[in-house]
């Protein structure tokens, strides 16, 4: 007998008759004598509608309360999905975050899991029942409901899944597993069968959608293998493991992208010491996260033009902090781009493998892609690069390095 962690995203009960078939597949892996824990996530587009109603409020909505809101869409998802097993015969149960608890910190909106109390539904599933979890959301100090941050849901499977000492944690979604780049983006990406934590740590971070990267990092913590499949389809999917136990056949494993970045170059900055501290302090302390840093000294060595990328959503707050500061940074003028993209490849086979940046940069240059600035790791290297370029250095990277 097996314990398992299943955890359906939004997509896989996005409508009742899903529901239904996700009733179904879990029918069938009880009756080959699993323990079965499900993990589940609000209905596609729930969150989302809650967020708005909160917005039509107050744009600063209180986030305790906003918390007691979100937390609504796994509740009416995991009662549905309960009522739908009950229906085909099986004894089945909700629990909300609350109610096992799930004690997570008190910081809302974005908690961590602390402990999982599991003597209650361990209990329940030795009796052969179905234990349904309400993703994403637990409980705090002060006994208050709080939410994980958006993909909230896979955390609480990998969470679970340790906790209650699964034999496996299996996330399923309306994709395939992993793919070596994002399937609409390139018709000949190729769904990877194993990959390691930090190779899906480093893609999830740098825009592959199908994990977060906080559930990705909580697995790699605690060793806890990954498994992707599809809710709709019998494929094997990909497993997210530990690097000793991947055949490194290809040098690059994916290729990613993302398409919400921002470039800005404050030019002529007098050169002295603490200069990037004073640039990168105001954009700290209001949680702008900073990527890619370039600098360039003048020949004379009494100026510098720095250049670093953000997220596009945080283009007009750093504007207006870095022209408040413009006289204790001592800049020149202030240029910005909010038409680009960040173009990734990734893969532990890297390490071992000299010419991989060669090859990037010749495969983009073949292809008349003007290459903004660079950022390197030992398992990835990122390139900023004009938005409308990004299908074309995508498809041409995916080619260079065997992966079509």
């Amino acid at each position: 007998m097996k314990r398992l962690a299943l955890k359906f995203g939004g997509t896989s009960v996005g409508t009742i008759e899903k529901i239904q078939k996700v009733a179904q597949l879990l029918k069938k892996r009880h009756k080959e004598s699993n323990e079965i824990i499900v993990i589940i996530s609000a209905m596609s587009g729930t969150t989302n509608e809650l967020i708005k109603k909160s917005k039509t409020i107050s744009k600063n909505f209180n986030s305790e309360e906003l918390d007691v809101l979100l937390s609504a869409g796994e509740q009416i998802s995991a009662s549905l999905l309960t009522g739908a097993l009950i229906e085909l015969g099986l004894k089945a149960r909700s629990w909300l975050g609350w109610q096992i608890p799930i004690l997570t910190d008190k910081n809302y909106t974005f908690s961590k899991i602390i402990k999982i109390k599991t003597n209650e539904i361990s209990n329940f599933i030795s009796k052969k029942g179905i234990a349904v979890i309400a993703g994403f959301q637990g409980l705090s100090s002060d006994n208050r409901i709080t939410t994980l941050g958006r993909g909230g849901s896979d955390l609480s499977a990998v969470a679970i899944a340790k906790f209650f000492k699964t034999d496996s944690c299996e996330i399923f979604t309306d994709v395939e597993g992993v793919h070596t780049t994002d399937p609409s983006m390139h018709s000949k990406a190729k769904k990877i069968d194993k990959i390691s934590y930090e190779e899906m740590l480093e893609m999830a971070s740098l825009g592959a959608k199908v994990m977060q990267p906080i559930s990705v990092q909580e697995s790699m913590i605690n060793d806890t293998p990954i498994h992707v499949k599809s809710t709709f389809s019998g494929k094997t999917g990909t497993i997210i493991t530990s690097e000793d136990k991947i055949d490194y056949k290809k040098v690059v494993t994916g290729i990613t992208f993302s398409r919400n970045d921002a470039k800005l170059t404050l030019v002529g900055v007098v050169d002295k010491p603490g200069v990037a501290a004073n640039i990168f302090e105001p954009l700290g302390k209001n949680n702008i996260n900073i990527d890619m840093v370039i600098q360039n000294i003048s020949s004379d060595g009494k100026e510098t033009d720095v250049t670093f990328t953000i997220k596009r959503e945080d283009l007009s707050k750093t504007l207006k902090l870095t022209e408040k500061n413009k006289k204790k940074l001592n800049y020149k003028k202030i240029i910005h781009d909010d038409k680009v993209s960040k173009v990734s490849i990734i893969g532990a086979g890297m390490i071992a493998n000299p010419g991989v940046t060669y090859k990037m940069f010749r495969s983009l240059a073949n292809e008349k892609i003007n290459i903004l600035a660079i950022s390197t790791s030992e398992i990835k290297i990122s390139v900023l690069v004009q938005e409308d370029m990004t299908r074309k250095a995508v498809k041409a990277l995916h080619k260079t390095f065997g992966l079509d």
